[in-house]
């Protein structure tokens, strides 16, 4: 039967191999609250071993865009997980929530066990940075609907957080100010058009800014900010966060805050990965759509009470983020970067 599958494109001891490969990746993730191991039908948590009197659980799944092709066209696996772990768990965390585990699909034209080992390592590198367990997953072999050497990635992540603790942005006040946390470069929006610039001109992404190689700079994995946050939550009030993601600072800052206040930026002082402001410069991209395509150096923000600044930045440095305030929650509607 299995050679017969095998002809039909589904090879199942291929299937079995990855999957002993992926099992001392799993491992480095592991909580106490993991109940059972890899391999079941299904991945249980335990929630009563959390020190939470009333858990709100939380969820986000998430992919990374076609930040994948770049890295199949070259090569590149044993990173592109811990962007699909930084989607996830990044916005989960905006809520306050800790996030807890994450599950893993992964879809390919073909099963080549050591590519499913190094996806999925970089998968436990984000978890182990996360702080989450990686409980499951599922690896699936479909030749007819991907090319020779393609495959997908997507994720899926639940956290929890106390329901007294849950943050939704309804206590932002006008004067409240906004801490911006720094990327790590590109993170995982905006590829379709980077590709499209590449492609359009002609440019050797071997060829080095500052001494790092384009490609290099542009698989840079997305920075995952839950321990420094996590670490935050305890010395300060914070009353709203958000993910730079897609949509950049546009769509991504407003969401989190209350429909009737503003937001007014400052971010002279601020520091655009040159990867970013190379791709502006030779794409004559306009800095308003650019603001609403990148992050511009900033992949999260957190708002909290005027006053708190000093102390935000101080915890936030010492967690290892570069962290300033870059803005202030207005009474008028809208979002004003200043400058701009």
């Amino acid at each position: 039967m299995s050679e017969q599958y095998k002809k039909a494109g589904v090879d199942i001891a291929a299937g079995y191999e990855a999957v002993d490969r992926m099992k001392s990746h799993v491992e480095r993730t592991m909580r106490r609250e993991v109940l059972g191991g890899l391999g079941g039908f299904g991945a249980a948590f335990d929630l009563s071993q959390l020190n939470m009197k009333s858990p709100v659980l939380v969820s986000g799944t998430d992919g990374v865009g076609t930040k994948l092709k770049m890295a199949i066209d070259h090569g590149r696996h044993d990173t592109i997980g811990i962007d699909a772990v930084a989607m996830c768990v990044n916005d989960i965390l905006t809520t306050g929530a800790e996030p807890l585990y994450f599950l893993d699909y992964i879809a390919v034209n073909k099963v080549i066990p050591e590519t499913v080992a190094d996806i999925v390592d970089g998968v436990a590198t984000g978890c182990s940075e996360a702080g989450c367990a990686l409980i499951g997953g599922e690896t699936a072999e479909m030749g007819e609907m991907y090319g020779k050497g393609e495959y997908d990635i997507a994720g899926f992540s639940v956290g929890a957080v106390e329901k007294d603790r849950y943050i939704d942005g309804s206590t932002v006040r006008p004067g409240d100010s906004i801490i911006g946390l720094a990327s790590s470069g590109v993170h995982a929006n905006g590829y379709s058009l980077i590709r499209k610039l590449i492609d359009e001109h002609d440019i050797d992404i071997d060829e080095k800014i500052d001494g790092s190689s384009i490609i290099d700079l542009l698989l840079e994995p997305t920075r995952i900010y839950v321990k420094s946050v996590q670490a935050l939550l305890e010395a300060v009030d914070i009353k709203a966060m958000s993910h730079i993601t897609g949509g950049g600072f546009m769509e991504n800052i407003p969401r989190a805050m209350p429909e009737h206040l503003g937001v007014r930026l400052d971010l002279a002082d601020v520091e655009i990965p040159k990867v970013i402001s190379w791709l502006i410069e030779f794409g004559g991209i306009d800095m308003k759509e650019a603001y609403n395509i990148f992050n511009m150096g900033i992949g999260f923000i957190t708002v909290v009470n005027a006053g708190d600044e000093a102390a935000a930045v101080s915890v936030l440095t010492e967690a290892g983020e570069t962290a300033s305030v870059i803005g202030t929650m207005t009474a008028e509607r809208g979002m004003v970067i200043n400058g701009l």
